[in-house]
């Protein structure tokens, strides 16, 4: 099966090609802001060095987070639209699991992504299988996770805890973003419909809404 996986969520940008699990063409570029400048012509390097037809793309997949909020829509919106126009079906892909799909260590994994606030987002793994689902922990609450054995941290959230809590016994992968190897096994073996291209977030979001909206005056200060 031919697969276009396209990740913004987090600390690159990435489109690849593969067919089944083997690549044909990838483009990706450490970066945290930009992607909606660079992720078209990504796509457009990939399939041109793949030397294919997006007719001949069977499956998208795509990050849905967690990460951060503007760069997982970019990724999302690309890949929703041309999923609309080409007609073939979009994967989500949890960016968690597609860290702890990147590492080849066997054994416990806790994928981790640096969420600031002394928070991480967290989804742990025991040879491959998740135990539980993603959460938001604070510091604290993931280091206690994490004190029953020797974990492989995996992600930006791994030196942030292990900087944090010494004590956890563990070996850090950071990661900046999934690889496309891993986002495309994930995107082969998962269900379109059991896994929707909608966005996971796992925290309310930092902005707030306005409290006025464009044009009208300020509300005068109590005195």
């Amino acid at each position: 099966m031919i697969v276009l996986v396209i990740d913004t969520a987090l600390g690159a940008c990435t489109a690849a090609v593969f067919d089944g699990e083997r690549s044909l063409a990838v483009r990706s570029e450490p970066m945290t802001k930009g992607h909606s400048e660079r992720l078209g012509g990504f796509v457009r390097d990939a399939m041109a060095e793949a030397a294919i037809g997006f007719d001949a793309v069977e499956r998208i997949g795509v990050t849905v987070g967690p990460g951060s909020f503007t760069g997982l829509r970019v990724g999302l919106a690309f890949a929703l639209g041309l999923g609309e126009a080409l007609n073939r079906p979009v994967v989500g892909v949890s960016a968690l699991d597609a860290l702890a799909a990147s590492t080849a260590e066997d054994g416990p994994v806790a994928a981790l992504i640096d969420a600031r606030r002394d928070q991480v987002y967290a989804r742990l793994f025991r040879d491959g299988a998740a135990e539980g689902e993603a959460e938001a922990l604070s510091l604290t609450e993931a280091a206690e996770r994490l004190a029953d054995g020797e974990w492989r941290l995996v992600g930006s959230g791994g030196p942030v805890v292990a900087h944090a809590h010494p004590q956890v016994a563990a070996e850090v992968e950071p990661l900046p973003a999934p690889s496309p190897a891993a986002l495309a096994r994930l995107t082969l073996a998962s269900d379109p419909e059991a896994h929707p291209p909608r966005p996971l977030y796992l925290r309310a979001p930092d902005a707030t809404a306005p409290t006025r909206l464009p044009g009208q005056p300020r509300q005068a200060a109590v005195k």
